[in-house]
């Protein structure tokens, strides 16, 4: 067997080196990916049911700081970096609703590079939380393991600095699930990071989706009670 198949028998460990029947193959794949998506969606929903009390108050907490001109930081490593970027551009360029102040704070190679160079890569995030951040602020950090130092020093500088504190994990949490600097945190019950990465996208789209709709009903609450605000400039709200 060659050193490449060794390398990715832990895929798909029914395709053989000597593998010959292409439909049959084919169907092995097919079955593969039904198999992988079925565990990956139960997943998903028992993530959305063991944590829908708290993403509601966690939303509800964004809305209010979002509604006080709060802003939103997001960071994480590796595969999370990517996904706490994609949850920033959620928040401020929306296919639908209001946009709101969001960076991610890996976004930035020349910052997270001097950083890691000059004072430490632990210190890459909570060194930007102190630069930007205020206490009406709110800052997600994403990983995997809920274990990554340098996450883990962001949250307790967010939270020393007054800022909402929110975590997604995986596994059992880790550091973060018991941390005190972290005011929430949505653990994903799996040992697999594909299908933890998964569950945490579709647990941040519903956070979004949260804030969203309380943002939506205050500013209507407001246009119903304050007549004069239907021509001013924001009267329009979408982007």
């Amino acid at each position: 067997m060659s050193e490449l198949n060794q390398n990715t028998d832990f895929l798909y460990p029914f395709i053989e080196g000597s593998e010959h029947d292409a439909d049959s193959l084919l169907v092995d794949l097919a079955a593969s990916a039904r198999g992988k998506a079925e565990v990956s969606a139960r997943l998903q929903q028992a993530s959305l049911d063991e944590w829908r009390d708290q993403l509601h108050a966690a939303g509800a907490e964004m809305a209010d700081r979002f509604a006080r001109g709060g802003r939103l930081y997001t960071f994480g490593n590796g595969g999370s970096s990517t996904d706490a970027a994609t949850l920033a551009s959620l928040f401020c360029r929306p296919a639908r609703g209001r946009a709101v102040p969001a960076w991610s704070l890996a976004a930035d190679q020349a910052v997270m590079t001097a950083l890691g160079n000059d004072v430490g890569f632990e210190l890459i995030f909570s060194r930007q939380v102190i630069a930007h951040s205020r206490p009406v602020d709110i800052a997600i950090g994403l990983s995997t393991s809920g274990n990554s130092e340098d996450l883990i020093r962001a949250f307790t500088e967010a939270k020393k600095r007054g800022l909402l504190t929110i975590g997604f994990a995986g596994h059992d949490g880790g550091a973060m699930a018991t941390s005190p600097d972290l005011d929430y945190c949505f653990t994903i019950r799996s040992q697999s990071i594909h299908r933890i990465q998964e569950s945490q996208a579709l647990v941040g789209f519903e956070l979004w989706s949260i804030v969203q709709e309380l943002t939506r009903r205050r500013v209507a609450d407001t246009l119903a009670g304050s007549p004069d605000t239907l021509s001013g400039s924001n009267a329009g709200g979408t982007s």
